[in-house]
């Protein structure tokens, strides 16, 4: 699991891949990921963006922005966690991803980004 702090704000990542999902053959390689976001500020925070850095292995790579994740945006009181899982196609059966979400103080309305850490997404049998 990748975990890193910035503005108060622990992410913590874990994949999965998916081989029911997957075709090697057409170079379909689907992966899912497990995001913890822990707030360990003393206000509220809501989820409004999230900005994705996207990488194969053979050197492609995409930009993901968009409202929220998995169609909300979460509040998350202090000392408290929100957990969600999604998903990635590679056309590798290796790459990255690392990024940012934008949250608002609930309070003051201020907002600021945290940093999502960068994770390896890898097939099992590329392990070897």
């Amino acid at each position: 699991m990748n975990s890193k702090i910035s503005g108060g704000v622990k992410i913590s990542v874990e994949t999965f891949y998916q081989s029911e999902y997957s075709n090697p053959i057409n170079s379909e390689f689907m992966f899912a990921y497990k995001i913890t976001i822990e707030n360990n500020n003393d206000f509220p925070v809501k989820l409004l963006r999230r900005r994705w850095s996207i990488y194969d292995s053979n050197g492609s790579a995409k930009e993901v922005e968009g409202e929220g994740v998995v169609g909300v945006q979460p509040v998350i009181a202090p000392a408290s966690a929100y957990q969600y899982i999604s998903g990635c196609n590679l056309r590798t059966e290796m790459g990255k991803m690392h990024g940012t979400y934008l949250l608002e103080n609930v309070n003051n309305k201020k907002t600021f980004n945290v940093i999502i850490p960068s994770f390896l997404l890898q097939a099992p049998f590329k392990m070897n």
